[in-house]
């Protein structure tokens, strides 16, 4: 079966989240949701062409991923979510505000997973490939070598008793020498602890260098700025912060949003009206 071509794929994806998301802003819930879930169903279908799954249903198709690990557990529980919420509003009807936020929530999680993580399987075999392409020619060389090496020996048998003979005279001048003079070993092996006790004080500041720690930059408002629930100028307003105010700031969402702690919650404002100090 052939792989799903990466970057179209990957723009479908992008607009279903951007179409999900309007559907919200709109107060369209129940297309919200069944948005929601045939963009997951689209991710599903290119992560089991990788994976050389084949199941027309969503569910299991979602637990084989699992069980084969090319999703994670938190993964799956999000994308079972995901379709339950879109089952819920395609069989029921259902136009819950707080279902739709949270479909589109999850899915907009797994959608950067999915891009940064699963995405990449496709290019991962080919260094274990190119590995093995260099490995090859490597024990190939090895094996012309030991054939050159079986040819007839260099020395005669006389030569090579000629050579072990002398390598035992060698080592027995040595073994007599330390036998009869013993001082100097013993000179050695108290000068060593002076050497070493005199190189610790030089290696022990390293440590103390090592544990500084950057303290974390701090985050404050150019002006008065709007916080939302959504990275979205149609996302319910939850608050008001004054320019100057220092925000508990978590991570970029996007080119235009970022997500802060609000309230003990995750929250988005604009990220144009933040300042690094």
């Amino acid at each position: 079966m052939a792989a799903p071509d990466t970057s179209s794929s990957w723009e479908k994806i992008r607009q279903g989240v951007k179409e999900a998301e309007t559907l919200i802003g709109q107060k369209k819930y129940n297309l919200s949701m069944v948005k929601s879930r045939q963009t997951l169903e689209y991710m599903v279908r290119c992560l089991c062409e990788k994976a050389a799954i084949v199941d027309s249903d969503l569910s299991a198709a979602i637990d084989e991923l699992y069980s084969g690990r090319w999703i994670s557990k938190t993964t799956c529980e999000h994308y079972h979510k995901i379709r339950m919420l879109g089952n819920k509003a395609v069989h029921e009807g259902s136009e819950n505000a707080y279902d739709a936020n949270q479909a589109y929530h999850l899915l907009s999680q797994e959608v950067y997973t999915f891009a940064n993580d699963y995405n990449s399987r496709k290019r991962r075999p080919a260094p274990a490939s190119s590995q093995q392409a260099r490995k090859r020619p490597a024990s190939g060389g090895s094996r012309s070598r030991k054939r050159q090496q079986t040819g007839p020996l260099p020395f005669s048998s006389v030569e090579l008793i000629r050579v072990g003979a002398i390598a035992v005279a060698v080592i027995l001048l040595i073994v007599i020498i330390r036998v009869l003079m013993p001082g100097k070993d013993d000179a050695a092996e108290t000068s060593a602890p002076v050497t070493t006790e005199s190189t610790l004080p030089e290696t022990q500041p390293e440590p103390e260098t090592m544990a500084e720690t950057t303290p974390a930059p701090v985050y404050r408002t150019t002006d008065n700025l709007n916080v939302r629930s959504q990275p979205s100028t149609d996302g319910e307003r939850l608050g008001l912060l004054e320019a100057g105010t220092v925000v508990d700031y978590i991570d970029a969402y996007d080119d235009e949003w970022a997500i802060i702690s609000y309230n003990g919650s995750e929250a988005y404002v604009a990220s144009q009206y933040l300042t690094r100090d």
